[in-house]
Protein backbone atom coordinates (compact mmCIF):
# COMPACT_ATOMS: atom_id res chain seq x y z
CA UNK A 1 0.00 0.00 0.00
CA UNK A 2 1.31 3.45 -0.87
CA UNK A 3 1.92 6.12 1.72
CA UNK A 4 -0.87 8.20 0.15
CA UNK A 5 -3.38 5.36 0.54
CA UNK A 6 -2.28 4.85 4.14
CA UNK A 7 -2.90 8.53 4.81
CA UNK A 8 -6.32 8.21 3.20
CA UNK A 9 -7.13 5.31 5.52
CA UNK A 10 -6.14 7.42 8.54
CA UNK A 11 -8.27 10.35 7.33
CA UNK A 12 -11.23 8.03 6.79
CA UNK A 13 -10.73 6.47 10.24
CA UNK A 14 -10.67 9.93 11.83
CA UNK A 15 -13.81 10.95 9.96
CA UNK A 16 -15.51 7.70 10.98
CA UNK A 17 -15.21 8.42 14.71
CA UNK A 18 -15.74 12.20 14.78
CA UNK A 19 -19.47 11.81 15.42
CA UNK A 20 -19.17 9.81 18.64
CA UNK A 21 -18.61 12.63 21.18
CA UNK A 22 -21.36 14.90 19.89
CA UNK A 23 -23.85 12.03 19.73
CA UNK A 24 -22.98 11.07 23.31
CA UNK A 25 -23.60 14.70 24.29
CA UNK A 26 -26.99 14.59 22.56
CA UNK A 27 -27.90 11.44 24.51
CA UNK A 28 -26.77 13.04 27.78
CA UNK A 29 -28.71 16.25 27.14
CA UNK A 30 -31.91 14.77 25.68
CA UNK A 31 -31.94 11.23 27.00
CA UNK A 32 -31.77 8.16 24.81
CA UNK A 33 -35.42 8.15 23.73
CA UNK A 34 -35.40 11.78 22.56
CA UNK A 35 -31.91 11.42 21.07
CA UNK A 36 -33.06 8.67 18.73
CA UNK A 37 -36.53 10.14 18.21
CA UNK A 38 -38.00 13.37 16.96
CA UNK A 39 -39.03 15.37 20.04
CA UNK A 40 -41.18 18.45 19.48
CA UNK A 41 -38.99 20.72 21.60
CA UNK A 42 -35.54 19.14 21.76
CA UNK A 43 -32.97 20.50 24.16
CA UNK A 44 -29.95 22.00 22.45
CA UNK A 45 -26.66 20.15 22.72
CA UNK A 46 -23.68 21.83 24.35
CA UNK A 47 -22.07 24.60 22.26
CA UNK A 48 -18.89 22.51 21.86
CA UNK A 49 -20.99 19.63 20.48
CA UNK A 50 -22.61 21.95 17.93
CA UNK A 51 -19.17 23.10 16.79
CA UNK A 52 -17.90 19.51 16.72
CA UNK A 53 -20.79 18.47 14.50
CA UNK A 54 -19.99 21.35 12.14
CA UNK A 55 -16.32 20.30 12.08
CA UNK A 56 -17.37 16.74 11.25
CA UNK A 57 -19.58 17.92 8.38
CA UNK A 58 -16.72 20.02 7.07
CA UNK A 59 -14.37 17.03 7.27
CA UNK A 60 -16.79 14.83 5.32
CA UNK A 61 -17.29 17.50 2.65
CA UNK A 62 -13.54 17.82 2.17
CA UNK A 63 -12.94 14.08 2.34
CA UNK A 64 -14.76 13.71 -0.98
CA UNK A 65 -12.18 15.90 -2.73
CA UNK A 66 -9.17 14.47 -0.88
CA UNK A 67 -10.15 10.83 -1.39
CA UNK A 68 -10.88 11.37 -5.07
CA UNK A 69 -7.50 12.97 -5.63
CA UNK A 70 -5.63 10.24 -3.72
CA UNK A 71 -7.42 7.50 -5.65
CA UNK A 72 -6.82 9.19 -9.01
CA UNK A 73 -3.14 9.64 -8.20
CA UNK A 74 -2.92 6.00 -7.14
CA UNK A 75 -4.63 4.80 -10.33
CA UNK A 76 -2.26 6.94 -12.39
CA UNK A 77 0.77 5.60 -10.54
CA UNK A 78 1.76 9.05 -9.31
CA UNK A 79 3.57 9.05 -6.00
CA UNK A 80 6.35 11.43 -5.05
CA UNK A 81 7.62 13.48 -2.14
CA UNK A 82 4.96 16.15 -2.75
CA UNK A 83 2.02 13.73 -2.75
CA UNK A 84 3.30 11.88 0.31
CA UNK A 85 3.91 15.10 2.24
CA UNK A 86 0.57 16.63 1.20
CA UNK A 87 -1.34 13.55 2.32
CA UNK A 88 0.40 13.39 5.68
CA UNK A 89 -0.06 17.09 6.36
CA UNK A 90 -3.72 16.85 5.27
CA UNK A 91 -4.41 14.34 8.05
CA UNK A 92 -2.79 16.49 10.73
CA UNK A 93 -4.46 19.66 9.47
CA UNK A 94 -7.87 17.97 9.60
CA UNK A 95 -7.20 16.69 13.11
CA UNK A 96 -6.17 20.17 14.25
CA UNK A 97 -9.23 21.66 12.53
CA UNK A 98 -11.52 19.25 14.38
CA UNK A 99 -9.98 19.95 17.78
CA UNK A 100 -9.74 23.74 17.50
CA UNK A 101 -13.19 24.07 15.88
CA UNK A 102 -14.62 22.13 18.82
CA UNK A 103 -12.71 24.35 21.24
CA UNK A 104 -13.88 27.50 19.46
CA UNK A 105 -10.45 28.78 18.37
CA UNK A 106 -11.24 30.88 15.27
CA UNK A 107 -7.88 31.77 13.70
CA UNK A 108 -6.27 28.38 14.10
CA UNK A 109 -9.45 26.75 12.79
CA UNK A 110 -9.26 28.82 9.61
CA UNK A 111 -5.52 28.28 9.22
CA UNK A 112 -5.82 24.50 9.61
CA UNK A 113 -8.64 24.43 7.07
CA UNK A 114 -6.51 26.47 4.64
CA UNK A 115 -3.58 24.10 5.10
CA UNK A 116 -5.74 21.08 4.32
CA UNK A 117 -7.17 22.86 1.28
CA UNK A 118 -3.66 23.68 0.04
CA UNK A 119 -2.75 20.00 0.44
CA UNK A 120 -5.65 19.09 -1.84
CA UNK A 121 -4.50 21.71 -4.33
CA UNK A 122 -0.98 20.24 -4.23
CA UNK A 123 -2.44 16.82 -5.02
CA UNK A 124 -4.51 18.30 -7.83
CA UNK A 125 -1.41 19.92 -9.34
CA UNK A 126 0.41 16.58 -9.20
CA UNK A 127 -2.52 14.89 -10.94
CA UNK A 128 -2.56 17.48 -13.73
Amino acid sequence: MTSELSSLIWVVALSAVMWVPYILNTIMVRGLVDAVGYPENPQSPAPWAVRMKAAHYNAVENLVVFATLVLVLNAAGISNDTTIFACQIYFWARLVHYVVYTAGVPWVRTLSFAVSWLCSIALLVQAI
